[in-house]
């Protein structure tokens, strides 16, 4: 009888373990997760894991939430489109206060060379809208989904624009990318309406900024 008890209190155990309610749990520090909302209080979610946001410069956690700047981001793999071979990253640069990225431009509109809707909202939005896609190591997952950002030009001009979209540094040449090649990991693809903000001529068709959380 008391082996009987035991193996079903063991077998509830297992049970109780494997429930999908876990897995719902809010994680801390290096926990696992998929979006902001699974990690808690000021923590983000980083390729994957619950982290200080290194945008708020905390240490929650103790370590920094990226790697330290000499550290590379190196091709995890590539992807042949149209003759070329494309390196692919799931990683971008290390985010500061002020990243160094690169500024190229997208038609985030139905019919437009960004392909399907954008990720973070499944819509297509105006070309007057200030909006941006960012290479997916800052993607994150979709954590940046929704945040304004600050990007500033050379010249001196900033403006804010809304996340919207992941450039995607894994996957192109197909439909939903609008037969495009793989970005860059240091990219932010942004609206005529960020150009035009910035005072640049998207004719360029891509020029250094920086830009911060704002």
């Amino acid at each position: 009888m008391a082996k009987t008890v035991f193996l079903a209190s063991l077998s509830f155990f297992f049970i109780l373990i494997s429930s999908p309610w876990l897995s719902n749990a809010i994680s801390q520090c290096n926990g696992r997760c998929r979006d902001l909302n699974d990690c808690d209080g000021q923590l983000i979610c980083i390729n994957g894991q619950c982290n200080d946001d290194p945008d708020l410069g905390t240490r929650i956690c103790g370590t920094p939430s990226s790697p330290s700047p000499g550290t590379n981001c190196n091709p995890s793999g590539s992807l042949r489109c149209n003759g070329q071979t494309y390196p692919t990253y799931i990683c971008s640069p290390p985010i500061t206060s002020s990243t160094k990225a690169r500024l190229t431009n997208n038609d985030f509109s139905e019919g437009g060379d960004g392909g399907a809707p954008s990720e973070c909202d499944d819509r297509y939005h105006s070309n007057s809208e200030r909006v941006v896609a960012l290479s997916t190591g800052w993607y994150a997952g979709g954590s940046r989904c929704g945040k304004m950002i600050t990007i500033t030009a050379s010249n001196g001009r900033s403006v804010t624009a809304k996340v919207v979209d992941e450039c995607d540094s894994m996957r192109g040449c197909d439909e939903e990318h609008a037969y495009q090649p793989p970005c860059k990991n240091n990219i932010v693809d942004g609206s005529d309406a960020v150009w035009t903000a910035l005072g640049l001529d998207k004719n360029v068709g891509i020029v250094d900024v920086t830009w911060s959380t704002a």
